[in-house]
């Protein structure tokens, strides 16, 4: 069983007892959050897709943490000009346990 699900804007592939890192989430580690962004489900050969998103399905997860990724570096410079700049960014991220997969069928 599967389910590809939206959140920051991106969207995941995910199954159960599947660990990932999305975008930063309000919630506090050891909470669990609820996705009802579901694209789509598969369940043993049965697959329901969204127009966008099914009804009735939702992704439960285990929040286990929250960080920052590695530096990203974004250099600029204007060539025989002396212009330069240099910046970093580090991305926050949330990383998540998938708990169940529950479609408007019950499913598990």
């Amino acid at each position: 069983m599967y389910a590809i699900i939206e959140t920051g804007g991106k969207q995941y592939r995910v199954e159960p007892d599947e660990v990932l890192m999305v975008e930063k989430l309000e919630a506090a580690p050891g909470d669990s959050v609820d996705f009802d962004k579901v694209a789509l489900v598969q369940d043993e050969g049965n697959i329901q897709v969204g127009a966008p998103w099914v009804a009735g399905a939702k992704v439960t997860c285990r929040v286990l943490a929250h960080g920052r990724d590695r530096k990203v570096v974004v250099f600029t410079y204007k060539a025989k000009k002396n212009y330069k700049r240099k910046k970093g960014h580090r991305q926050s991220f949330t990383r998540v346990k998938v708990e169940k997969i529950a479609t408007a069928a019950g499913g598990s």
